[in-house]
């Protein structure tokens, strides 16, 4: 076993007894946990980044995905258009982000990270991968990332989630 993989035995978390079905069996309790410890040791992470976790992800998505119009990212993003139109404005302001033309349609505006929004991306990604270290640190290495890559399709299925339950509610 590789030492990322083992666990300091201080450092160890208390057995779960999972037949017992307690509190820390159930995923509503378990996911705001995990969300509000993460939220609040983030804020340090992302304090350089304007608009804090939302220009973060429009920096992420900006930087790594195919240009997008405002509106667009704001969807993809979960994030309100009124408070797009806010984060977005403070990138623009600080040098990070740009907005152009759409080729296609010059009434729509896409928006482009600058080399100065991808520098600061790395900086952010890496202070938020030391907090996300720390969080994760009861689980190896190969646990960390099966977690993040079992919660990223579950977080792409959840737009569908009314739906597949009225699906489920006519079947029976």
């Amino acid at each position: 076993m590789e030492s990322s993989d083992r666990l300091v035995a201080a450092d160890a978390l208390p057995e779960i007894d999972w037949d017992a079905g307690g509190i820390e069996t159930e995923l509503g309790w378990a996911l705001p946990a995990v969300y509000q410890g993460f939220s609040r040791s983030t804020i340090g992470a992302v304090a350089a980044v304007p608009g804090g976790p939302r220009g973060y992800q429009v920096l992420v998505a900006a930087t790594t995905e195919e240009p997008s119009s405002q509106l667009a990212l704001a969807h993809r993003l979960g994030i309100d258009k009124t408070q797009m139109t806010y984060v977005i404005d403070a990138l623009e302001a600080g040098g990070f982000v740009k907005r152009c033309p759409d080729p296609n349609d010059r009434r729509v505006r896409q928006v482009y990270a600058t080399d100065a929004g991808r520098s600061l991306l790395i900086s952010a990604r890496r202070a938020l991968r030391d907090v996300e270290n720390a969080l994760m640190r009861h689980l190896t290495e190969s646990e960390q990332t099966q977690l993040r890559r079992l919660l990223a399709r579950v977080a792409l299925g959840v737009g569908d989630i009314e739906s597949c339950l009225a699906d489920r509610t006519t079947l029976e």
